[in-house]
């Protein structure tokens, strides 16, 4: 018996097939092999077609039975993961309407910023736990003011996470945790936020049915299943948001569990039981997968827009052609912890929510043409983003979120020895990596919610820790006058702003 996972992400899509009676991985693949497209049709936006996703999930899935070899008879369930809080919209014969906003697109900032205002500071914080920001519900209002004739056509309105599940099944529901990514769930009430949506106009019929992340949220439709090489009725049973996800796949689920992400995007992800807000929302909180009426389940984020991106950057401008990433990290090494000052500061990929929807862009300092070399870019890359890291965090504990470990994927930037390094020793916390990700998260989530694992322990018994790394108290002057060096940087480009 063996469960499938989808993790849909704005580089890529990732499947895996996981063994429902050992835990184990039985087979990977992702598609593309390149990064997909991101359309810039304007300076802070960021589109992509939900077509491209379904395409590439196809030839995913595709890979990864060729892989494994399996009868596709013996996959019992399917679950989803997603990256958050994009719009996509769909009129009453389920078709696209247009391109999908995706998470880094900033053009709906003012529009939250208004909202705030108006709505009132303690109301948005007080029932949404967010300020309405750059998330989707203010996507929406964007489209509302600028693409009257779409929004008219719309028949649904869903996250890109349900638009995969309406794909494979044929219906259209969401969730709790979705819509509380979306900006549009009332935390006070417990009720969808009605307030936010009269506010921006959003007819509350194009919010779908709502459905438990662990659940049967519909099966597998012959014409789907005819696409991807399975058969009919396979119950999809999971479905959540990337960094949730991530954080489920890491078994991070109670309060004072951290886990953390460093993909194209940098993420530090706590539970917490207690309905807290930063009152300058630089850090958001959502419903985690696990929350309920009965039980605060909250997860507390922190994004950087701009992470592995900007190391994805360096390697295609900076480096020579042959260079790849281990090649890259090995090179890092060879410089000194602080860069020998060189300093980079890593928000060239939009607005940031922790320096307050403020665009900063990416920003290189201190380069001594006679004594810096590639090794110095590359390391100052990392300990940029680890930094960047660092700093939400502080705006963590303000809200009670205390990282002392910190759990990750043996992946991404995690798999750099200086990445880590730094990041253990400017925090001061134990990281924990772990060989899992995603769409191996996102399988485990739907043997939870088809019945077939009976308990979280039960789906997380086999979780495999690869790697333990310890702060090393011996260059922690050296990693704080680092930081503090990039802080400068940062304060004066704020300042600027």
């Amino acid at each position: 018996m063996y469960l499938l996972g989808y993790d849909v992400g704005s580089s890529s899509v990732k499947a895996s097939l996981v063994d429902a009676n050992t835990g184990r991985s039985a087979a990977t693949a992702f598609h593309p092999k390149k990064e997909m497209k991101i359309d810039a049709p304007r300076a802070g936006w960021a589109e992509q077609d939900p077509e491209q996703w379904w395409a590439n999930l196809i030839l995913a899935t595709t890979d990864v039975l060729q892989s494994a070899e399996i009868d596709p008879s013996s996959i019992s369930a399917i679950g989803i993961s997603y990256q958050m809080h994009g719009l996509v919209m769909v009129d009453k014969k389920h078709q696209v309407l247009r391109p999908s906003i995706i998470w880094c697109d900033s053009r709906a900032v003012p529009f939250g910023e208004h909202a705030m205002q108006s709505v009132g500071e303690e109301k948005c914080l007080t029932h949404l736990l967010n300020s309405p920001g750059n998330f989707t519900a203010s996507k929406l209002s964007w489209v509302i003011m600028n693409e009257p004739a779409i929004y008219e056509k719309a028949y649904k309105i869903m996250l890109p996470g349900d638009y995969i599940a309406m794909k494979l099944t044929g219906e259209i529901n969401t969730t709790i945790s979705g819509l509380s990514e979306g900006i549009m769930w009332d935390f006070k009430n417990n009720s969808i936020a009605d307030f936010l949506l009269e506010y921006y106009g959003i007819h509350r019929h194009l919010i779908p049915e709502i459905v438990p992340t662990f659940s049967e949220q519909g099966r597998l439709s012959a014409g789907a299943a005819e696409e991807l090489g399975l058969v009919p009725g396979i119950q999809v049973s999971y479905r959540a948001g990337d960094q949730p996800n991530n954080a489920f796949s890491l078994n991070v689920l109670n309060p004072g569990e951290i886990a953390a992400t460093a993909g194209t995007s940098g993420v530090v992800y706590g539970v917490s039981d207690e309905v807290k807000y930063d009152p300058r929302s630089r850090v958001n909180t959502f419903a985690h997968v696990n929350h309920s009426q009965e039980l605060n389940r909250l997860g507390v984020l922190l994004c950087i827009n701009g992470s592995g991106i900007q190391y994805s950057w360096l390697k295609q401008h900076l480096s020579a052609p042959e260079m790849n990433y281990p090649a890259l990290n090995d090179l890092a090494m060879e410089a000194p912890i602080g860069s020998e000052g060189l300093t980079m500061l890593p928000f060239g990929n939009g607005a940031e929510r922790m320096l307050g929807n403020l665009n900063v862009g990416g920003t290189i300092r201190h380069i001594n043409f006679n004594m810096h070399g590639a090794s110095h870019l590359v390391r100052a890359a990392q300990e940029g983003v680890v930094f960047a890291m660092h700093y939400g965090m502080q705006v963590m504990k303000e809200i009670g979120i205390h990282p002392r470990v910190i759990r990750a994927g043996l992946a991404n930037m995690f798999l750099s020895p200086v990445f880590r390094d730094t990041l253990a020793g400017i925090s001061g916390a134990t990281i924990e990596l772990y060989d899992t990700d995603g769409s191996i998260g996102a399988a485990n989530g739907a043997g939870i919610g088809s019945g077939i694992f009976g308990s979280f322990e039960e789906a997380f018994e086999n979780l495999n820790k690869m790697m333990v790394v310890e702060p090393d108290e011996k260059h922690a002057g050296a990693y704080r006058e680092a930081y503090h060096r990039w802080l400068d940087i940062l304060q004066e480009c704020l300042d600027i702003k």
